[in-house]
């Protein structure tokens, strides 16, 4: 199994046995008297990417971008390992949990803006060495084609793809070889896996960007 990145360990918490990053707490997740906080993989896309041994390319203090940051679940948990972290929230509630997620991070930036429109943080985000994304919205490989352009050459993208958010309807690996034939538009992908038990319907898949975008 990869090995997991500076700043994330495998501890007992509370009565829980997993992932653990150092950090204030945030969404109301067991804690222990070193500092340490769980990391619950079931609510987090990129927690059971870790959990289901997926190699992310994490080693910590990466530059991140991450799209679809919601109230502040996983982020914040970016932040407590990775180096400056910009996360990118449409919704004007879930910002507000986020900002007030973000005042005990210092690294953490939070931008309320939509992840289809990388025009409009364009001047605020510099390169990074990651993209998370974690967005619910049809066209997810189109969201992770505009955001490529903020990533180093050498970059990954890790992305959780949500089938039921593409197509309701559809078998959901027919879905997930859809959005990564158009992810493959402008980037490799590294690998791809089911993100089961921990998320059904759900893809995680490792990226990095194309030289010459097809």
């Amino acid at each position: 199994m990869p090995d997991l990145p500076d700043g994330v360990e495998r501890r007992d918490v509370g009565s829980e046995t997993g992932l653990a990053t150092q950090g204030p707490p945030a969404y109301g997740e067991p804690t222990d008297g070193a500092g340490w906080r769980h990391w619950n993989p079931r609510r987090s896309k990129l927690g059971a990417m870790l959990e289901t041994g997926m190699d992310t390319g994490l080693a910590g203090g990466e530059t991140v971008l991450y799209l679809g940051a919601a109230a502040g679940t996983t982020v914040s948990h970016v932040a407590d390992f990775a180096g400056p972290t910009y996360a990118v929230e449409f919704a004007p509630r879930p910002v507000r949990d986020l900002l007030g997620v973000a005042e005990d991070r210092d690294r953490l930036f939070p931008l309320l803006k939509d992840a289809r429109k990388p025009e409009t943080y364009a001047h605020v985000v510099e390169p990074v060495d990651v993209v998370v994304q974690d967005v619910a919205t049809r066209g997810q490989a189109e969201v992770a084609l505009a955001n490529r352009e903020f990533l180093h050459d050498d970059g990954r993208l890790l992305m959780a793809v949500k089938a039921r958010s593409e197509d309701v309807t559809a078998d959901p690996e027919a879905v997930f070889d859809e959005v990564v034939e158009t992810l493959s538009e402008g980037y490799e992908v590294l690998e791809r896996e089911r993100l089961e038990p921990y998320h059904a319907d759900h893809l995680g898949v490792v990226a990095r960007p194309r030289r010459e975008p097809r």
